[in-house]
């Protein structure tokens, strides 16, 4: 009884003296403890990564320049076929006809135009001599004229002859494999039709996007190595060979092309890649551990102490992510304290009492903490 008398009497003294003294409970008693961190300056490394797709670096639509029956498939599809090889026909047989009456032609016109030449000379002649009329001069010279313009257009008749000769036998432009074949031996063809697809594979071209943060870090003739699934554990080196002048305004990334060397033909067009540009060192990087974010549905937040050990609601925008860290691109200083744990349930402006990492309180102002000391980061 005179224990339990001494208890109360011990408690009411203590209200007293705080009462009269003016002072409040220490704010940890009623505080919600979390634990707090100083935000990072460090230097971070990280790999310039993307994924991307298999192209070929000269891709055709071959069509028809001649009319005519295909006579002749001279490379199959999937084969291969050297620059300037053919791979079909188109009736060269009657082209070879067409070329031989045409030049028949021409040598008729020909001799008429010699004759003519002759003429003239005999006229302008007797002309000189005042003998031949300037009337009939002018008939000559007029005779002279047509047989030198029929004799031009024979010419060109042989021209064109040649010509439909040269595009009967379909050739391939430059090198490569005939992807895809649209028509078939004794298909009649119009001109303009087309007749195959043919692919260049070697070198072949691989596009990607990187982000707008590393875009000033991606150079002509950089080397890149990239991987695919069908070749698990293998890795093809090439180069950085395009880059677009701008940045994809809806994406925010600048699209990239690198060649690679591909002479056995494994790499196809087509295939999904993933591409390695190597290793970019950034210097200054503000970091926190990954478990300070938090999403909310008006994006990241993050939780900094102010003084009188109050927290602020800050969002943030974050980058990359290291070792358990995350890249903090805007909202936050390199001087902020925030909470690591214990974050959730807070509200802007709430009391917190803040802890160590260990556990152990923070007795120092907040506002004058820097908290853990810092590493650069790789």
């Amino acid at each position: 009884m005179k224990r339990h008398a001494f208890a109360v009497l011990s408690v009411l003294v203590a209200g007293v003296v705080f009462g009269c003294s003016g002072e409040e409970a220490p704010p940890e008693l009623a505080a919600r403890p979390v634990v707090i961190t100083a935000v990072k300056t460090a230097d971070l490394a990280e790999r310039i990564s993307a994924t991307g797709a298999l192209q070929a670096k000269d891709r055709a639509e071959i069509a028809a320049e001649v009319p005519g029956q295909v006579t002749s498939i001279v490379v199959e599809e999937g084969a291969a076929v050297p620059a300037g090889g053919i791979v079909l026909e188109i009736d060269p047989q009657k082209r070879e006809l067409e070329l031989a009456d045409a030049r028949a032609h021409l040598a008729e016109t020909r001799a008429g135009l010699t004759e003519q030449e002759r003429a003239f000379q005999r006229w302008k002649s007797l002309h000189d001599q005042n003998i031949a009329a300037d009337s009939r001069m002018d008939e000559v010279e007029t005779a002279l004229a047509l047989a030198r313009s029929r004799n031009a257009a024979a010419e060109a008749k042989v021209g064109v002859a040649e010509r439909a000769l040269r595009d009967a036998s379909v050739r391939a432009p430059f090198g490569g494999f005939v992807a895809r074949r649209q028509v078939s031996r004794g298909e009649f063809v119009q001109v303009g039709q087309s007749l195959f697809e043919l692919v260049a594979l070697d070198p072949i071209e691989v596009e990607f996007h990187v982000a707008e943060r590393d875009s000033a870090r991606v150079a002509p003739g950089q080397g890149v190595d990239l991987t695919v699934e069908p070749y698990p554990g293998e890795s093809f080196r090439g180069a950085v060979t395009v880059i677009s002048p701008i940045i994809d305004p809806k994406t925010r990334t600048l699209r990239v092309e690198a060649q690679v060397a591909n002479p056995d033909g494994r790499l196809r067009p087509g295939l999904f890649a993933r591409v390695d540009l190597g290793v970019a060192t950034r210097k200054g990087i503000l970091l926190v551990p990954e478990e300070t974010v938090l999403q909310r549905a008006d994006g990241e937040v993050v939780f900094r102490t102010q003084e009188g050990n109050r927290v602020q609601r800050v969002g943030v925008t974050t980058g990359a992510h290291s070792d358990g860290m995350v890249e903090i691109v805007s909202g936050l200083g390199p001087d902020d304290v925030v909470v690591v744990r214990g974050q959730a349930g807070l509200v802007d402006g709430a009391v917190v009492s803040p802890r160590n990492p260990d556990g152990t309180v923070v007795r120092t102002e907040v506002s004058a903490a820097r908290g853990p000391g810092s590493k650069d980061v790789e």
